[in-house]
């Protein structure tokens, strides 16, 4: 038998949502923290003793997994998690600010027999020169079309894709820029230009 519990408490002017799950193939009983999606702490207490599954029963479970769910929200509403769950575990620094990226020309971007894709890199404010840009256009026909470029002291990227215009309406181009270890990923779907 699978179970768990899903609880969302706010101490403060914060809200946490605590999962609970009894993680049979580890033989753990496993409670994890989340604030805005982001783990920020665990609590796992074996559950076998000896080696024979037979000792504990599917209840027996249930109620531990139980307190110590409950616990972990007691401990929130106390304000006193850090005391129950440790210290979390190091967090990956990150950009202050991360990457960002922008589509200039998306009113406009067809020419000739090509769609040109003009993207600007930016942290911030800043414009990062150097970042890799690739695009891929993913048709509906055939395989996807790819372009790559590497942004200037502007932090603008200029990409081609050599493609038809019945390709080009109702399909999705995906544009990541890549700089320093970090990467920003955009979705766009192009949609039938007005003109006949």
């Amino acid at each position: 038998m699978i179970f768990g519990f899903n609880t969302d408490v706010k101490h403060l002017d914060t809200v946490y949502h605590v999962q609970s799950e009894a993680r049979e193939h580890e033989r753990l009983l496993q409670t994890q923290v989340f604030v805005r999606g982001r783990c920020i702490g665990k609590m796992a207490t074996p559950y076998q003793q000896g080696g024979q599954r037979d000792e504990i029963s599917e209840k027996q479970l249930e109620q531990s997994l139980r307190g110590q769910h409950k616990s972990v929200l007691d401990a929130i509403r106390e304000g006193r998690l850090e005391g129950v769950l440790g210290r979390p575990e190091p967090e990956i620094p990150k950009a202050p600010s991360g990457l960002k990226l922008q589509w200039t020309n998306a009113g406009a971007p067809r020419s000739e027999d090509a769609l040109m894709v003009r993207i600007l890199v930016s942290e911030g404010e800043r414009p990062v020169e150097g970042a890799k840009v690739t695009a891929r256009l993913k048709r509906s026909e055939g395989e996807p079309l790819y372009s790559q470029a590497t942004t200037d002291s502007s932090g603008a990227a200029e990409l081609k894709l050599g493609a038809d215009e019945p390709e080009l309406s109702q399909s999705d181009i995906l544009v990541q820029a890549t700089h320093g270890g970090r990467v920003v990923t955009r979705k766009f779907r192009l949609r039938k230009s007005a003109r006949a």
